[in-house]
């Protein structure tokens, strides 16, 4: 397909390929097979093609430790002009949510490098997630970048439409000019779900006798390959015959009035369209994701109908929510970022020179877990609990120029979430417990220094919106198996179609019936919460959260007291509670103390518990605590486990579920994390133990995930009036015996 030779277009295609810090090993193999090696050959078929490539900091480490080869064909395109590398945050955070310092070193960092290893330097970068706020302009031109791509959603919502996007605009925030282009929805949404041929269509139509327009389409490189079904699509069984060569083949024929042009290039060509002022925004979807999760859903529903109505006239003025919203909506979300906010400050201040302790910081910057949408984000647990090996790594070296080799301890009553309400942060040469007095007085992080392991890095079981969408599947899908049987066939075949279907727009489900695990927890999935549990109460009822409390003191606040001394640090947390009795009679009152002892320079917690029935009458309850640890047991790990003294368990992993009773001594532990923790009680109890599952979305579709496992200790309980019980639980923290 040609036209005339007097008109002609620019076509800008920038590819982003990424993995995120602490995905498993197999993972990047397996999406470097498919999506990025098949698409190097691709360009390499195709010199007529030319583009600009995004790969992140996390890939490119890893892409030369495993195959420098590649990187060195990479090279060999940008010698020959074919492709430009596009910088960005080296380990592709989310800038306005990192501080200013580390803006600059993170972009600067991916610069050098690609100077260093291609030999040019980059004038561009992506930005992560697209998520933009006012002011990233001075801090971009700053780190020497001259231009960026954003959504065309941030530049309609200030009211320009499609045909005033095809070139780029110039803002500003107290500095020079950003030159900043904008993505095209309607080739991210046809490149390459649909057939090659509608995009030269699309770009025939719009081709001018000046020939001054560019139409840009940046988006993952994952796509072409990684996402469900896109591998045979994208390169044919003979990985040359797919729809990717199909489509370079195109626009090399195409190429005398279809210019394939990096973006760099054609901004040093071409003036800006104008100046614009960019709102606060990132993607429609992930604005629509930071929404409260009913909220979300409806916006959702709204896009799809004005989508489908074609009101575009609407659609461009829809925003959402705003992205750092995620920190309210998720508080182990701002746990993580207040925990870095807090590291960046130990290293700037102590280890500013320590190359080591700026890499893990900038490490564990990376995105992916400070939010969440459609795909994993802070669910993925491997990459949450990575995140947290670095922030801890990174607090090791600094602190350990802080304090050289002497055994320390500290304490801070901060406004650590920044609610203005102070938690108890507890640290040491040996392990760091940060504690929320105002929330039950429990324990939401927990740091092995030793180890650089978060055990209480685990995931709440949070409603979503994409929750009520997988109901509404399940059922149609019910719905639909119900009526073929009752008809005794099966229903008409519809037209298959030979292209594969974008994950945001199709609902996938790993395993049938996922809506039957949708369990919402009612608190923060932590450590020392103290329940008085109902009499008779089983454990599946207790796992699935269909109980009442009979005390008041899950969530609740409680006094705090520490003293230190020579031998260590005592937390006194107490509180003046009241229990329900069965029947129609009132409650009585309780008083309940559990005292936290942590003796210096040991890998060490010692609880006791004291509880006082306070009332005229006796009282007769069940008492429980909680423990929510994350020690990477998804999937049956083997490395991943629960030993219970005298007792052999048929299903000794750590995502396993089961109930014994008269327990005294068991450890948890995984031996790849080197970490194993040994508990003693002084009172035998009844242990439950259950694997926190969420039902989260990825590119191939809702399935389990494992987020942690919860321990309880139970106890049933006779208080006479004004008596006393006690408990003492014995905390080791070492290395898993015999690994």
């Amino acid at each position: 397909m040609t036209i005339g030779h007097t008109s002609s277009i620019h076509l800008g295609l920038l590819l982003h390929n990424h993995q995120p810090v602490g995905n498993f090993p197999w993972v990047f193999q397996q999406v470097y097979e498919e999506s990025y090696l098949p698409m190097l050959e691709a360009l390499e078929r195709h010199p007529g093609v030319r583009l600009s490539l995004h790969y992140t900091g996390s890939l490119l480490d890893w892409l030369t430790e495993t195959h420098p080869e590649f990187l060195e064909r990479v090279a060999a395109l940008v010698e020959h002009q074919q492709v430009e590398i596009v910088s960005g945050g080296y380990y592709e955070p989310i800038l306005p949510s990192i501080p200013d310092a580390d803006k600059l070193a993170q972009i600067r960092r991916l610069t050098t490098h690609i100077q260093d290893r291609f030999g040019i330097k980059p004038t561009g970068m992506w930005i992560a997630e697209r998520v933009w706020e006012p002011n990233l302009p001075r801090f971009l031109r700053e780190a020497g970048i001259e231009w960026t791509i954003l959504d065309d959603v941030h530049f309609k919502n200030v009211g320009l439409e499609d045909h005033d996007l095809y070139g780029y605009y110039a803002t500003e925030d107290q500095s020079s000019a950003l030159k900043v282009y904008a993505t095209s929805k309607a080739l991210r949404y046809t490149i390459p779900w649909r057939a090659a041929a509608e995009t030269i269509e699309t770009m025939r139509s719009l081709a001018t006798l000046e020939g001054n327009r560019i139409l840009v389409m940046g988006d993952d490189g994952e796509k072409f390959g990684s996402w469900p079904e896109t591998h045979p699509y994208c390169w044919g069984s003979d990985g040359h015959s797919g729809w990717v060569d199909e489509f370079f083949t195109a626009l090399e024929q195409n190429s005398s009035w279809l210019h394939t042009t990096p973006l760099g290039e054609y901004a040093q060509a071409y003036p800006a369209l104008g100046r614009i002022y960019i709102p606060t925004s990132s993607y429609i979807e992930m604005t629509e994701w930071a929404l409260p999760p009913h909220k979300s859903y409806m916006f959702g529903k709204l896009l799809h109908q004005l989508e489908h109505d074609k009101q575009e006239n609407i659609l461009q003025f829809m925003r959402g929510g705003f992205w750092r919203n995620f920190l309210v909506r998720y508080p182990e979300i701002n746990t993580q970022h207040k925990k870095m906010l807090r590291v960046h400050e130990n290293v700037y201040t102590n280890a500013s020179d320590n190359e080591q302790a700026l890499m893990h910081l900038w490490k564990a910057q990376a995105n992916d877990t400070y939010w969440h949408g459609l795909f994993g984000g802070i669910y993925m647990g491997h990459v949450r609990s990575a995140i947290y090996h670095h922030l801890i790594k990174a607090e090791n070296l600094a602190d350990r120029t802080r304090y050289s080799d002497t055994p320390w301890q500290s304490y801070e009553f901060t406004d650590f979430d920044r609610d203005t309400q102070d938690e108890l942060l507890i640290e040491s040469d040996q392990h760091n417990l940060y504690i929320d007095p105002r929330r039950g007085g429990t324990i939401f992080e927990w740091d092995i220094r030793r180890s650089a392991h978060n055990l209480a890095c685990v995931m709440t079981r949070h409603q979503e919106s994409y929750h009520q969408t997988l109901r509404e599947h399940e059922q149609e899908r019910r719905k639909q198996a119900a009526l073929k049987q009752l008809q005794q066939q099966t229903q008409p075949a519809g037209q298959e179609s030979s292209e594969p279907a974008s994950p945001h727009t199709t609902v996938r489900t790993k395993e049938p019936d996922l809506d039957q695990y949708l369990i919402l927890d009612r608190y923060r999935r932590s450590c020392l919460v103290d329940h008085f549990l109902p009499a008779g109460l089983t454990l599946t009822n207790f796992a699935q959260q269909r109980y009442e409390e009979q005390g008041n003191f899950v969530e609740q606040p409680y006094r705090t007291h520490v003293e230190q001394s020579a031998d260590g640090l005592t937390i006194t947390l107490s509180r003046e509670g009241q229990v329900r009795r069965a029947g129609a009679l009132g409650p009585l009152p309780l008083h309940l103390t559990k005292q936290l002892f942590l003796p210096l320079s040991k890998e060490q917690m010692r609880v006791r518990y004291t509880l006082q029935n306070q009332g005229q009458t006796r009282l007769q309850t069940q008492f429980a605590i909680e423990w929510n640890m994350h020690l990477l047991g998804g999937g049956g790990n083997d490395q991943a486990y629960y030993r219970i003294a005298h007792h052999e368990l048929e299903n000794g992993h750590f995502d396993s579920t089961g109930e014994v009773a008269n327990v005294s001594n068991f450890h948890i532990g995984n031996s790849w994390l080197e970490q194993d923790m040994g508990f003693s009680l002084s009172e035998a109890a009844t242990l439950w133990r259950f694997s926190i599952e969420t039902v989260t979305g990825s590119e191939a579709g809702f399935e389990r995930n494992h987020q942690g496992s919860c321990f309880t200790f139970l106890w049933p309980l006779m208080l006479e009036a004004g008596a006393t019980w006690t408990v003492e639980i014995m905390c080791d923290s070492a290395p898993v015996p015999g690994a």
